[in-house]
């Protein structure tokens, strides 16, 4: 009786942490997917960039810098702009 007793609880004890790896391992699949659906768009938004024009990356930073007070001569100087370029980005993206 002793034995099976014994027996009993090591077979609990053994359920009990087969319950607790199992849902660790479906705990992990499903921040697996998740980690997926995040890094999956990667490599095409990559590939954009890499095909973008320079030149719009200037232009966006410069929007940033005009929205932040930068003046026409931080423009050229920040961003690689002509002076008539930025004087334009001034203009337009003064609030």
């Amino acid at each position: 009786a002793e034995a099976d007793a014994r027996r009993d609880r090591r077979l609990k004890e053994l359920s009990r942490r087969l319950d607790t790896y199992q849902n660790g391992n479906v705990q992990m699949g499903e921040e697996l997917h998740e980690m997926r659906s995040v890094v999956a768009p990667l490599p095409e938004k990559l590939t954009r960039l890499e095909q973008r024009d320079p030149t719009s990356l200037s232009f966006d930073q410069a929007a940033r810098l005009v929205g932040m007070g930068a003046s026409v001569d931080e423009l050229t100087q920040s961003c690689g702009l002509t002076q008539a370029e930025a004087e334009l980005m001034s203009k337009m993206h003064k609030g």
